[in-house]
């Protein structure tokens, strides 16, 4: 994982796990039937577990790894669902031991030929990997005009390079396997004012302008959709859900 990325998740595991929106669960029935089997299942750069979960409530056992203590800290528990602290270029598991593994909003960070390599000792024979994301949000009128002039434009200088991967849906991602066609999904929500706002300061982006002082323009935005929100009502929130898929040799 890249130092870029070290910096923006070493913190603020308990904003993650509050705030950010979960997967549908059709995506883990999905990617369970396409695995030769559900004994073992392994999430990679887990966070604070919003796919682990859900890949356990299919397989037998899943394993969940993240370069963050602090994500870790504030994951979700299963029974069977295990986290441990690990970077995706060295995963601490024994050759041909999963028949699935996932990455979730995570991929653009790794030093992928180095986990490519890892994913398929691991990996057993037949065994499907998912890189997963989510892409720029959408929401009703009428936040919608607001909200796209602070994601590209007050934002604009403070977004990591990596970010436009997951805009693109991880489409420009090295992804050498042939690719299995991969489900249409999308997240929904519906939210109030607060709940919204805390999942923008769950941004790589406001961590970024916070850091460098430039607090006020993420401070004039929760003042603007404060002000536009209509009282006492939810928005409809939708993140297009991409997945790019193989089955490994």
């Amino acid at each position: 994982m890249t130092l870029a990325a070290d910096q923006h998740f070493q913190h603020g595991g308990s904003g993650y796990a509050a705030f950010r929106p979960t997967y549908p669960s059709a995506l883990a029935r999905q990617l369970a039937a396409l695995a030769p089997n559900q004994q073992r299942a392994l999430d990679v750069g887990c966070g604070t577990g919003q796919l682990s979960v859900l890949l356990a409530d299919e397989f037998e056992a899943v394993e969940a790894v993240d370069v963050s203590a602090d994500q870790l800290k504030h994951a979700e528990a299963r029974a069977n669902l295990r986290y441990q602290q690990s970077p995706a270029e060295s995963l601490p598991f024994a050759d041909n031991s999963m028949s699935l593994i996932t990455v979730g909003q995570a991929a653009h960070w790794f030093d992928l030929p180095r986990f490519y390599a890892e994913a398929q000792r691991v990996a057993q024979p037949g065994a499907v990997i998912a890189l997963v994301s989510y892409s720029v949000l959408s929401i009703a009128d009428p936040l919608s005009a607001a909200f796209r002039a602070f994601y590209a434009g007050a934002l604009a200088d403070f977004w990591p390079p990596e970010r436009r991967h997951v805009e693109r849906g991880y489409a420009d991602l090295p992804f050498p396997f042939d690719e299995l066609q991969a489900p249409s999904l999308r997240i929904e929500r519906h939210w109030d004012c607060q709940t919204f706002l805390g999942y923008v300061e769950t941004w790589s982006a406001v961590k970024a302008a916070r850091r460098q002082g430039s607090s006020a323009v993420v401070e004039d935005f929760a003042r603007q959709a404060r002000a536009l929100w209509p009282t006492g009502q939810r928005l409809n929130i939708v993140w297009p859900v991409t997945c790019r898929l193989a089955r490994l040799s």
